[in-house]
């Protein structure tokens, strides 16, 4: 068990694995699961827990029921499967009855684990249904935990752990125990506070270990669990609930709505009527951004829902009263494409100080890392001496070569492409906090909202403008030819009616290594499907080489392209010369091409749903209706078509959230981009546990005053200890 001389009463949170298991445990350990501490151990939660039970006599078991017995294996073989690929693993046990000794066999299909662990000798816990084969009782596939010789049988339920490695459940299970052996109350200070423990009925920490590590029954483990996931949810309440109150305490300059100036003259001049829900947001935002401590409020809407015209009107109302605005992108393409479609909208309201502008007006300002030098200077020039009332760009803008005379107003374009300490960037400075407003399209539930953005407001602009067409949505599989030819004839037939395509792959050449570097930074769909991922260049051969498609011209466009390059195809796509443009994810946020009507995703299992949904977004933008083909080399019946299925079901970017929640591990649902370092969910589960997140909340919101931290200092600890260095600094800039 422990080491020689070790005193298990001296055992901390932060102690040493090594010191409590020993040097090569520890490093198996660490090597399978990254932990170094007791409390890293213990906080390996038990994925599932085998119900023992009455254990049964094998002479005495039940046909077609469930059961649960122990024995030793008696015999292990492997033979390949005839009608399928793979092997079935044959296992015969004898059971510890004296009485009965009998002998029982087992069958697992591709039982990869079980032919490694299940080995003659070898003494395990079994329980699943019994079937008859060949007149004698028989388990198929059934659970199993392994036992050590010495291991009493007890009628309690056994921990399955998540694995990792070469490690097995004994080993696991093993070196918990050890671990736990060692608990004591008065060592493991409680993070949570004493009266929410007793509001919440939650068990006490060290109860907790032992509960939902050494069950008596089921349900004593899953109140354990609960108290788990309530825990996380309160200390990542707590932190977000610390942001606000530190957000509050900055100060910032009001920008009211002024009368005669630029927002006005804008808004008499717009040739439409906005909508319900941008006049709603509208009005929140306009609130806020008068009062003298900083906005800090994210806007979400659907793709295609007016958001940028939106935050274009709560940038003039900050110029008007005197400052400066801010559009950080994450994208060159995406930062390009902001600044015409602001400078379409304000004609010559954007020219200011050039000859032809409204008396009332201002100037936009493209700031990108691949700008020429001289046109970098000039920007950099007008952001600083205040002539541009607007500047637009990438993280080029977070550069601390950039310098405004008084930024008013920081929004950034698809928050979840920067992380909290960029988005923070442009708003440090010794004068007054600018007010900030983040947007993204990609539609998020309101548990995962108050989990990830629980530091901001949130504003959901519900709708989309009158004139946007309705999208058809159908999955293309490649290996019927049929639907494969007519995925070319339908681009042809869309090109030949005067409209324009949008042709996706998930990556730019052959080589694995040479990503598109804009979605390899970011992170965004990475593949969550191991098979085919037809590159840019063989695509580009196929469609050139396409009978249907001759003559057709068609663009490119990625991410390695370079800066005038990427501007010159979107460019030409823009003005109809490019008739299909074959890309990357590059398109997926912010490109407005009204006349295009279809696009073909190749590969599309190798995206994940809420990327399919942006990019399906980019057809139907205008008056005319769309066609999105989803394609896919997979057979019907992998698992990944059902995702492909759900996006091809409906438009409702909410419904496509929480099924893409259900699909994926939503354990990473806060990303080191998002919060800081350590902040993979561990036992919380934003869907499931919503109740649990909203107590957490109204608790944190309740617990977070001045002096909060010398009040309770266990969860003060706790709350430090979920974010890095650069997060910390946030948390003390104030």
């Amino acid at each position: 068990m422990s080491e020689a001389g070790y005193n298990p009463s001296a055992l901390g949170p932060q102690t040493e694995l090594s010191r409590v298991v020993g040097a090569q445990s520890a490093k198996v350990i660490h090597g399978a699961f990254g932990y170094t501490t007791v409390s890293e151990l213990l906080g390996h939660v038990p994925r599932r827990y085998v119900e023992v039970g009455e254990i049964q006599p094998i002479s005495e078991l039940p046909y077609g029921e469930d059961v649960t017995v122990v024995a030793t294996v008696t015999h292990s073989s492997q033979r390949k499967m005839h009608s399928r690929r793979g092997f079935l693993l044959e296992v015969e046990v004898q059971d510890e009855d004296p009485a009965s000794r009998g002998l029982l066999k087992m069958t697992f299909f591709n039982g990869y684990q079980a032919a490694k662990e299940l080995l003659p000798g070898v003494r395990a816990m079994f329980s699943g249904v019994v079937d008859d084969y060949r007149g004698a009782p028989q388990l198929t596939h059934p659970e199993y935990t392994l036992l050590g010789q010495d291991d009493e049988a007890e009628a309690r339920p056994f921990p399955v752990y998540p694995l990792s490695g070469k490690l097995t459940q004994l080993r696991v299970r093993r070196t918990v125990e050890t671990v736990l052996d060692g608990v004591d109350a008065d060592a493991f200070p409680d993070p949570l506070p004493a009266e929410v423990r007793q509001r919440r009925r939650l068990p006490e920490l060290s109860q907790a270990y032992e509960s939902i590590h050494r069950p008596h029954e089921v349900r004593e483990a899953y109140a354990a669990r609960r108290r788990f996931a309530y825990e996380e949810a309160l200390v990542l309440q707590s932190l977000m609930a610390e942001r606000r109150m530190l957000d509050r305490a900055r100060e910032a300059t009001p920008r009211p709505l002024a009368n005669g100036g630029l927002l006005e003259a804008f808004t008499r001049r717009l040739p439409f009527t906005l909508t319900e829900g941008q006049l709603e947001v509208g009005e929140q935002i306009s609130h806020d951004l008068a009062q003298p401590h900083p906005m800090n409020r994210l806007l979400q809407g659907e793709v295609g829902s007016g958001k940028t015209l939106v935050a274009l009107l709560a940038m003039l109302q900050v110029i008007d009263a005197g400052g400066q605005a801010a559009l950080l992108a994450p994208t060159e393409v995406l930062a390009a494409q902001h600044a015409q479609t602001l400078r379409t909208l304000l004609g010559d309201l954007a020219l200011g100080g050039m000859l032809g502008a409204a008396e009332a007006s201002t100037r936009i300002e493209l700031l990108t890392g691949s700008l020429p030098a001289k046109e970098k200077r000039g920007a950099l020039l007008a952001a600083a001496s205040g002539e541009a009332g607007i500047v637009v760009g990438t993280h080029a803008l977070l550069s601390d070569h950039v310098q405004f005379a008084e930024l008013g107003l920081v929004v950034v374009d698809e928050q979840h492409r920067f992380g909290v300490q960029q988005r923070d960037k442009l708003r440090e400075g010794a004068g007054p906090t600018p007010h900030l407003l983040v947007m993204t399209a990609t539609p998020i539930p309101r548990t995962v909202a108050m989990t990830v953005f629980g530091d901001v407001e949130v504003s959901l602009l519900r709708g989309v403008p009158a004139a946007r067409a309705e999208v058809r949505t159908f999955v293309v599989p490649l290996q019927l030819p049929a639907w494969r030819e007519r995925m070319f004839t339908l681009l042809r037939e869309q090109i030949d009616a005067g409209h324009q395509a949008y042709v996706v792959v998930p990556r730019i050449s052959e080589s694995a290594e040479e990503e598109d570097p804009e979605r390899a930074r970011t992170g965004e769909g990475v593949d969550e499907v191991q098979g085919q991922r037809t590159p840019l260049e063989a695509m580009e051969r196929v469609l050139r080489e396409h009978p249907a498609l001759a003559g057709v011209n068609i663009g490119i466009l990625h991410g390695r392209l370079p800066a005038e390059t990427k501007a010159a195809a979107m460019a030409d796509f823009a003005a109809g010369t490019t008739q299909l443009l074959l890309a990357t994810t590059v398109v997926e946020v912010g490109v407005d091409v009204p006349n295009a009507t279809v696009m073909a995703i190749i590969d599309a299992e190798s995206f994940g749903i809420s990327q399919l949904h942006q990019l399906r977004g980019r057809i139907g933008r205008g008056a005319f209706p769309g066609t999105c083909l989803l394609v896919t080399s997979l057979e019907h019946e992998h698992p990944a078509v059902e995702r492909l299925e759900t996006v091809a079901s409906t438009r409702d970017g909410f419904v496509l959230a929480e099924k893409d929640l259900e699909l994926r591990r939503e354990g990473d649902i806060l990303g080191a981009s998002q919060s800081g370092g350590r902040s993979t969910l561990r036992t919380l589960r934003v869907m499931r546990d919503a109740e649990l997140i909203a107590l957490a909340r109204e608790d944190a919101a309740a617990l977070v005053r001045p002096g909060w931290r010398t009040d309770h200092p266990g969860l003060a600890a706790a709350v430090d200890s979920r974010v890095d260095d650069s997060e910390a600094a946030y948390l003390e800039r104030a």
